[in-house]
């Protein structure tokens, strides 16, 4: 592509006359340009001539003429009508060969001086918002020749730039160079009158605006030239250097003995320092604090935001460690809105490097918290989980560790490094003696520890426990849950052993509303560990079922779950009651077992001298025998049958079928042959709903089993 290029740049330099001047300077133009040209504006600037007092229109071509002499490599989008080279390859290959064009930047700002200081031009009404379609290239000549000429700082344009600058606030420049600025910047502020006029936007603002130092110098030189002179909205030029971030034009503007440095702007009582502090600009910070007489604490009267608020805000530690060092600066000052403080801001963004520069002050409040949430500064820290910063708030003796939000609920420092599980800042406060760890929040009765056991934080839980003044048992006042319910809701093996360790901890707190107990829990969840710590404590409660509605025992869940470790577990306890049934339909964990086919279950409650296996449920009046037959399970039945107390004739109650009977009609016949091998099975029985025994359903007679 370089070689193409290459040979097409000869081909426009090998063109006559003015083809060549304007295919070189066209590609210029478009190549160097701050923005896409329009088509229009193009033709424009390659229309203006040097030292002319108003534009020739014989001298614009007509675009269609200027993408003739660039040979193909300069084209125009039909959608936008702007200018582009023919691919960004061709950017490339015109960076990297700078010596195509001598002094661009230079060329086009003085074409842009020029145009704008034609007599036409400058009699075009200041109040105009937009550049009229006569003179196209107003706009962009305006906005951007401040941009070119500091690129390569040409002395020889100065003036130009005097001509065009004396009566700038009577020039439309003046008009859409500030409505440039109010589209691009960001952050709000006005830069126009009532009116919606620039009035008072002088030469003096716009060259500091702009950060050109030499028009700067030049044009204090001017006896008309009033530093102090405030625009539209009450700003200096010196307000304006440092708004652009212009350290330059700042150093130059402050020699003068006269210049004021603390002149705020009408609207929202922003001074020059304000506007650093909040742009960040060390070096601007550093020239105005050096002036005698600025004011360090003066805060903006639109939100009360003093300048090493805005610093921490912005998180620049060097401007407030030069604020610091300012004597009389206010470290406390804090927003009328909301009160935040920089301690508060700086807490909350995780700034570590402000937070020390800050609290080596001896007059700084650790503790104030903002009016919206009231939430301090420590509270932030532990928020978003800024260990460095928790242990400089915590080395100050005065910081108070138990302060809690009160739109939060009541949420403390610790209560919210307990919930997000930073255990290392966890250790920090629980350090301190005036520590309180049972502070929960108001709305939910919720814990450290509570929350610590509901995130499966095993160290959080640790260092909670360590600490003789953890009550282990609060529960939170939203259903009752206690730290234990939730380790062993959650299977937290480890926090659940931690938590029982404690002697005072109550293994059988339930919660109100379903009567779920740790063990409960557990159990149903097959956490076999779990339920082997809990039954290691005599004082736990095997047999402790859930609410009155459905009663079930843990040996319930375990044995309608099929885990067979957690039934050998709770039968290995003497004092569990293997009988115990739920209270919605009188089902005991043998009935489950059976209904499952958990031979394995089955076995081990049958093995218990103290099991009852003829219990029937309520609902159907099944027995175990009868759902173990019903549902095909040959050996639940025979485990069953080897009970000599298992009654093998009980009848359900809605069909009255007996064991046998569900045996045949489901054609089971291994399970046949076992109930028959009991003589004390009744054949003869029949069911109430077709009234047929076994025999006439001919289970038995196919069976070949009995005369």
């Amino acid at each position: 592509m370089g070689d193409a290029y290459a040979t097409t740049l000869d081909r426009i330099k090998a063109q006559k006359g003015a083809r060549f001047r304007l295919g070189m300077e066209t590609l210029m133009w478009v190549s160097h340009s701050e923005r896409p040209l329009q088509a229009s504006e193009l033709c424009h600037a390659l229309g203006v001539k040097k030292e002319s007092a108003d534009l020739d229109h014989e001298n614009v071509l007509e675009i269609r003429a200027i993408l003739g002499f660039s040979l193909g490599l300069i084209t125009v989008e039909a959608c936008t009508s702007t200018v582009r080279l023919v691919h960004f390859t061709l950017q490339e290959y015109l960076s990297n060969n700078p010596s195509l064009f001598q002094s661009p930047h230079s060329m086009i700002t003085e074409v842009c001086l020029t145009y704008l200081n034609f007599r036409r031009v400058r009699k075009l009404s200041s109040t105009l918002r937009s550049a009229p379609p006569t003179f196209p290239l107003v706009e962009y000549a305006s906005c951007y020749w401040g941009k070119h000429i500091r690129k390569e700082n040409a002395e020889s344009l100065t003036p130009l730039a005097l001509k065009l600058l004396i009566g700038f606030e009577q020039h439309i420049s003046s008009q859409l160079l500030l409505l440039h600025y109010d589209r691009n910047r960001h952050w709000s502020d006005p830069c126009f009158d009532m009116s919606g006029s620039p009035n008072g936007f002088t030469g003096l603002h716009g060259a500091a605006f702009l950060g050109l130092r030499g028009i700067v110098a030049a044009l204090l030189t001017l006896s008309e030239c009033n530093i102090n002179a405030t625009d539209a909205v009450g700003r200096t030029a010196l307000a304006w250097a440092v708004v652009g971030g212009h350290e330059d034009v700042v150093r130059i503007l402050l020699q003068p003995k006269d210049v004021n440095p603390n002149t705020a702007d009408i609207e929202h009582g922003r001074t020059p320092l304000w506007w650093a502090a909040r742009g960040g600009y060390e070096g601007i910070v550093r020239l105005l604090l050096e002036r005698e007489g600025i004011t360090p604490n003066t805060a903006d009267t639109k939100h009360g935001r003093t300048p090493l608020w805005r610093a921490a805000r912005g998180g620049s530690e060097r401007i407030i460690k030069l604020l610091l060092e300012k004597a009389g600066t206010d470290p406390n000052t804090a927003d009328p809105r909301y009160g935040r403080t920089p301690l508060w801001w700086a807490a909350k963004d995780g700034h570590e490097g402000i937070i020390k520069l800050l609290l080596e002050r001896e007059d700084i409040n650790p503790n104030t918290a903002d009016t919206k949430h009231g939430r301090t500064p420590l509270w932030w820290a532990a928020r978003g989980g800024y260990e460095g910063i928790v242990k400089l708030l915590l080395e100050r003796h005065d910081t108070d560790p138990n302060i809690a939000d009160y739109a939060g609920s009541g949420l403390t420092p610790l209560w919210r490094a307990a919930k997000d599980g930073y255990e290392g800042i966890i250790t920090l406060p629980l350090e301190r003696e005036d520590i309180s760890p049972n502070t929960a929040d108001a709305g939910r009765g919720r814990t450290p520890l509570w929350w610590a056991a509901r995130g499966g934080y095993g160290g959080i839980v640790k260092l909670l426990l360590e600490r003789g003044d953890t009550d282990p048992n609060t529960a939170d006042t939203e259903c009752g849950r206690t730290p234990l319910w939730w380790a062993a809701r959650g299977g937290y093996e480890g926090i659940v052993k931690l938590l029982l360790e404690r002697g005072d901890t109550d293994p059988n707190a339930a919660v109100p509303r379903y009567g779920h107990t740790p063990l409960s829990w557990a159990a149903e969840g097959g956490n076999e560990g779990i339920v082997k710590l809990l039954l290691e404590r005599e004082d736990t409660d095997p047999n402790a079922a859930d609410n009155a509605e459905y009663g079930r025992t843990p040996l319930w869940w375990a044995a309608r779950g099929e885990y067979e470790g957690i039934v050998k577990l709770l039968l290995e306890r003497d004092d569990t009651d293997p009988n115990t049934a739920d209270t919605e339909h009188g089902r005991t964990p043998l009935w489950w077992a059976a209904r499952g086919g958990y031979e394995g279950i089955v076995k081990l409650l049958l093995e218990r001298q103290d099991i009852d296996p003829n219990t029937v449920d309520t609902k159907y009046g099944q027995t175990p025998l009868s759902w173990a037959v019903g549902c095909g399970h040959q050996g639940a039945v025979k485990l069953l049958l080897e009970r000599e107390d298992t009654n093998p004739n009980i009848a359900d109650t809605e069909y009255a079928r007996t064991p046998l009977l569900w045996a045949v009609e489901g054609g089971e016949e291994g399970i046949v042959r076992l109930l028959l091998a009991r003589n004390d099975t009744n054949p003869n029985t029949s069911d109430t709903y077709y009234g047929g025994t076994p025999l006439c359903s001919g289970g038995l007679q196919e069976a070949g089993m009995r005369e």
